[in-house]
C-alpha cells in the first residue's frame, strides 16, 4: 500500500498544449513508408536490395574467374546475360553447367523475362534519332537513324554510302557535345577533310569534332571483329559516351578472304558472329550502328534492278533498317527504304554538296 501511495503522490509535469499539438502533428505527418525507413532493420534490408551486383557476385565466379571474364570484355551483368554458353566457357575456363548458372543468375537480376507492351513503349521513349541532314531523308526515316538499332545502307560504288557515314558522325557530335563516334574503316575511305567540310555546314568546330571521332583501320576479318568487340570496353572502361558506330564497309574483307562457293558457309557463320556482336552493342548501350555494304549484280536477272547486297539473309535479318542507295538524275542520290519494322517503304531524293545534303 505504501508503494502504491508513493507512486500516486509523484507529481507529473503537464506538457503545454502547444507542444502537445506539435508532437501530434509531427506523428501524423510521418507516413507508413517513413516509419518503415526509420527502422534500422528495414533500412538495412533496403540498402542490401539496392546494392548493385557485379560479375564477381554470380554463382561459381571467384576472383580469378572474374578477372578472366573482365579481360574478355564481360564487365557487367548485361554482358553475361546476353552471352552464349560457349563464349563464357572459353573465356573463363568454366564448365557448361557453371556457365549456365552464371547466365541464369545474371538474367534473373536483370529481369530479362516477359514484359508488357506498355513497358516496351516506355523504353522506346529512350530511343534517339540522328539527323541525316536532308529533310526528305529524315522524313523517310521519321526523324533520322535510330539508336539501339542497326541500319544497313547498300549500293554501288559512288552512290553516297560513305558520305552518309561522315555526315551522320558530324550530326551526332553536333547534337551531343559529350558524344563520341567510333569509325571502323575497312576500305581506307575515312577523310578528316570531308568531316571539316560537313562541320562548316552545321557550324561545328573542326578540331573539337575530329577529337571525338575514334577511327580504326581494319586489315582483315579477324581484326574487324576484334575492333567491334573493343567498342564495349571504350564505354565501360574508358567512359566514352559512344552514340554512333560506323562500319565502312561491312563485307569488304569477308569477300576478299572467302572466295568461291566452298567457303560460303564458313564466311556466313563468321559474318553472323560479327553481326551478333554489333547487335549487342546497339541494344546494350542504345547506340546507332551504321553499316555500309557492297553489292553484286545478278547476270541471270533480265527484268528489274539486278543489284543485290552482299551477305545474303544473314545481314538482312540482323539489320533493323535496310536502305538501298543509288545514283539518280543530274548527280542526285536516291535512298530507298526497303525494310523497317515500323516504317513504310519509300524513297527520298537529295544532292550531295560540299557542306552536306540538299533536298531536291
Amino acid at each position: 500500500m505504501e508503494e502504491q501511495t508513493e507512486i500516486n503522490d509523484i507529481e507529473v509535469e503537464a506538457i503545454p498544449e502547444e507542444q502537445s499539438n506539435k508532437i501530434a502533428r509531427s506523428s501524423a505527418e510521418l507516413t507508413e513508408p517513413e516509419f518503415k525507413s526509420a527502422s534500422p532493420k528495414v533500412k538495412k534490408e533496403k540498402e542490401k536490395e539496392e546494392k548493385k551486383l557485379g560479375v564477381q557476385d554470380l554463382p561459381g565466379v571467384g576472383a580469378a574467374t572474374a578477372e578472366k571474364l573482365q579481360s574478355a570484355g564481360f564487365h557487367d551483368l548485361m554482358s553475361i546475360a546476353v552471352a552464349s554458353l560457349g563464349d563464357l566457357c572459353e573465356s573463363a575456363g568454366v564448365s557448361e553447367a557453371v556457365a549456365r548458372k552464371m547466365v541464369n543468375a545474371a538474367r534473373d537480376s536483370m529481369k530479362m523475362g516477359f514484359e508488357t507492351g506498355l513497358d516496351i513503349l516506355q523504353k522506346r521513349k529512350l530511343v534517339q534519332r540522328i539527323s541525316i541532314g536532308s529533310e526528305n531523308f529524315n522524313e523517310l526515316m521519321h526523324g533520322g537513324f535510330e539508336t539501339g538499332a542497326i541500319t544497313e545502307c547498300f549500293g554501288e560504288f559512288g552512290s553516297g554510302k560513305t558520305q552518309v557515314g561522315h555526315l551522320l558522325a558530324v550530326n551526332a557530335l553536333k547534337a551531343d557535345p559529350t558524344a563520341t563516334v567510333v569509325y571502323i574503316d575497312t576500305e581506307n575511305t575515312f577523310r578528316p577533310e570531308r568531316i571539316k567540310q560537313f562541320c562548316d555546314g552545321v557550324g561545328l568546330d573542326h578540331d573539337n569534332a575530329l577529337s571525338r571521332i575514334m577511327v580504326a583501320k581494319a586489315y582483315n576479318t579477324d581484326h574487324q571483329m576484334l575492333l567491334a568487340e573493343k567498342v564495349d570496353s571504350l564505354i565501360t572502361e574508358q567512359g566514352k559516351n559512344v552514340r554512333l558506330v560506323v562500319v565502312d564497309s561491312l563485307t569488304s574483307h569477308f569477300r576478299a578472304e572467302f572466295i568461291g562457293r566452298g567457303t560460303l558457309a564458313e564466311r556466313q557463320q563468321k559474318l553472323n558472329r560479327h553481326m551478333h556482336v554489333l547487335s549487342k552493342i546497339a541494344n546494350s548501350h542504345n547506340i546507332c550502328v551504321y553499316l555500309t555494304n557492297q553489292v553484286m549484280a545478278k547476270p541471270d536477272q533480265f527484268f528489274g534492278d539486278p543489284t543485290q547486297s552482299i551477305g545474303g539473309h544473314i545481314v538482312a535479318h540482323a539489320s533493323t533498317f535496310r536502305i538501298y542507295l543509288r545514283k539518280g538524275k543530274k548527280g542526285s542520290r536516291v535512298a530507298k527504304l526497303i525494310d523497317a519494322p515500323n516504317l513504310a517503304d519509300g524513297e527520298a531524293c537529295f544532292m550531295v554538296t560540299e557542306t552536306g545534303f540538299e533536298d531536291i
